[in-house]
This record gives C-alpha cells, sequence and structure tokens, in this order.
C-alpha cells in the first residue's frame, strides 16, 4: 500500500503573530493533493494537584463572553517567530515547554512549582491544525507570597476541585478546552490504576 508522502517544500501563505497557514503538496502513487495546515506555536497545560484536589483557573475568555474553568498555562513561545527560530536549531521543545509551565504557574496562580514532570503531549486532533499542548504534573509547590502575576487583560481566579467536582464541570460544559477534558480523563485514570 501506498503512503500519503509530502512533495516539495511546504509554502507559507498567511503569517501572523501566533498563527501561520501553510500549503503542502500530498503526493500518493500518481495523485497529489494540496492541503492546508493551521500551525501556532505549542502551550502547555499544568496538573497542579495537593489532597486528591486539582487547581482550576476560572478564567474570562473573550471568545465565550464568559468564564471559563481549565488548567492553568499558556504559551511556550510568544511568537511564531520565535517558534520556528527554535525549531530551525533544532531546540528540545520539552525542554522549552517546561520552562514555560514554571513560569505561567507562577504568574497565573502564584504557586512555585518545586517538583513538575511532563505527563502528555495532546496534538491538535486532525489533519489540518496543528497545535500541541504540552501537560505538566505539579505534585510539590510553595505559594508565593506575592500572590498571581497576571498579564494586561487577564481575569484569572484559582479553585481547587475534587475529580466528582470536574467531572461535573466537564458534563455541564464548562470545561471548554476539549483536549484538556480528554487529558485529564487520562490523568484520573492513572491515579486510579496506581491505587
Amino acid at each position: 500500500m501506498e503512503k500519503l508522502e509530502q512533495s516539495g517544500k511546504e509554502e507559507t501563505v498567511f503569517q501572523g503573530q501566533i498563527f501561520e497557514v501553510i500549503k503542502k503538496l500530498m503526493k500518493k502513487g500518481n495523485k497529489v493533493v494540496e492541503f492546508e495546515i493551521a500551525r501556532r506555536a505549542p502551550g502547555t497545560r499544568l496538573i497542579i494537584i495537593k489532597n486528591d484536589k486539582v487547581l482550576l483557573s476560572k478564567e474570562f475568555r473573550y471568545e465565550l463572553n464568559d468564564y471559563d474553568y481549565r488548567l492553568p498555562g499558556g504559551k511556550v513561545f510568544d511568537t511564531l517567530k520565535e517558534y520556528k527560530q527554535a525549531m530551525t536549531q533544532s531546540q528540545d521543545v520539552l525542554l522549552r515547554a517546561k520552562k514555560a509551565a514554571e513560569k505561567e504557574c507562577l504568574e497565573e496562580t502564584g504557586i512555585v512549582p518545586k517538583n513538575i514532570n511532563f505527563f502528555y503531549l495532546s496534538h491538535s486532533g486532525g489533519p489540518t491544525v496543528e497545535w500541541d499542548l504540552y501537560y505538566f504534573i505539579v505534585d510539590s509547590f510553595e505559594e508565593n507570597a506575592g500572590g498571581q502575576k497576571l498579564g494586561l487583560g487577564e481575569d484569572i481566579k484559582t479553585e481547587w476541585k475534587t475529580q466528582k467536582e470536574i467531572e461535573e464541570l466537564c458534563v455541564e460544559n464548562k470545561i471548554n478546552e476539549d483536549r484538556t477534558v480528554g487529558v485529564l480523563f487520562k490523568f484520573f485514570r492513572s491515579k486510579q490504576n496506581k491505587n
């Protein structure tokens, strides 16, 4: 069986600060198909645990015009240009993601992680969008006396939730980042398997 393979170099048809749209030709046998792909620099999310509870952020999201529960996190690279430069230099994205996760942890939650471990890499979930999210577990930390260090326009509060409360938030569509819903399911299942 013939595989679908890239034919030639990809072409950037649009580039913004965070997203780009690329076009690439894919070939299978004698057939050539043009693919358009939206690419965004990767992000990071934190599963911060204490006494069988997970810290969620309740954040006002302008695209929803409402508050949304989510895992704290943010960008690994501030711009697409910085991400592309790191890729051409073969930088370790996982290491960069871990450093970004530590920074976001302090900024969004006021927590300084002492122990932060990679848990899961979520790819975009489709062939036409590339946006990876790196998930980390923080199970040892200290609270920063200075509290959160939110950026301009960020409206974020934090709340400790049990597994049952998080499951209810998922069912009630109060956690709108569906990839995070799936990763939380994997996290809770991995905890059950350890017990």
